[in-house]
């Protein structure tokens, strides 16, 4: 069984989100067109930013919100990444908060996407 290796978002503009995830993500893309950037991951996942004016099928408009999740190994680097995030000017849409699997607070990327880090 192939087991996933790219997550892709559609977005309204690459460009802008690709600034977004640069700093989020404190690397350069790998791959960047125009209606498409791609940014490898050091867990062999790619994230893939593309226009929504280019998929075929087009996407719905609304709807079908996407999280991305960040897995960190303690509550003082969510606290950090809260902090930096919070910051730099992320749009937080949760505070930290205790939840099930610990500490975790949750971010929006420019097209809405929850950015979610927990601990």
């Amino acid at each position: 069984m192939p087991s996933p290796n790219l997550v892709v978002l559609y977005v309204r503009d690459p460009v802008a989100s690709s600034r977004f995830y640069r700093k989020l993500l404190d690397r350069e893309p790998d791959a960047s067109f125009p209606t498409y950037v791609a940014f490898e991951l050091e867990n062999g996942l790619t994230l893939g930013l593309w226009s929504a004016a280019r998929v075929s099928p087009p996407p719905p408009e609304f709807g079908n919100r996407s999280e991305i999740a960040f897995s960190v190994g303690d509550q003082a680097t969510v606290e950090a990444l809260f902090r930096d995030w919070n910051g730099a000017g992320v749009t937080i849409e949760q505070e930290p908060w205790e939840d099930v699997f610990g500490l975790t607070f949750v971010a929006l990327d420019p097209d809405g996407h929850r950015i979610r880090v927990c601990s």
